[in-house]
């Protein structure tokens, strides 16, 4: 089961910045992590605040893909990723992290990563990737953090 150590409400803040060269502006940010589906689901329901267009929220919904440890994630959010969810496969990543990662046009794609190394205070980043071909001197290729949260037990 996919963050099922995990599961329960929790509280926080988010950093969120459009940007690389923007400062993260953080706010207060809540997520909870439930397990559906007989264990096979985790959904995980989180809200933060945009400094300009207020109160936000998301959810991924994460699942096995196979046997062989891949995973596969359907994501929403009212901000970045509407009306339609993205799809992205993923997996573990180094140290206690889970990673996901889509195209969403033109060779941009956007990752999610869940740091789950410190039980007490796991986090989401959501970054942003610049392909190659859009880079610039403002916006170097690859991935810049879009949103940090971090949250404890609430």
């Amino acid at each position: 089961m996919v963050l099922s150590d995990f599961a329960g409400s929790w509280t926080g803040t988010n950093g969120f910045r459009l940007m690389p060269h923007h400062p993260l502006a953080e706010y207060p940010a809540t997520m909870t992590v439930t397990m559906a589906a007989g264990g096979h689901l985790t959904s995980v329901a989180y809200s933060w605040q945009h400094p300009d267009d207020g109160p936000q929220d998301g959810l991924l919904v994460i699942a096995a893909a196979d046997e062989d440890g891949s995973l596969m994630a359907v994501w929403g959010d009212s901000w970045h990723q509407k009306p339609v969810p993205m799809s992205l496969p993923g997996g573990p990543g180094a140290d206690g992290t889970m990673e996901f990662e889509g195209d969403y046009g033109d060779g941009w794609r956007w990752r999610i990563v869940f740091d789950t190394a410190d039980p007490a205070t796991p986090r989401m980043r959501m970054d942003n990737v610049i392909p190659a071909e859009h880079a610039t001197a403002e916006m170097a290729a690859g991935p810049y953090p879009v949103m940090v949260m971090e949250v404890r037990r609430a």
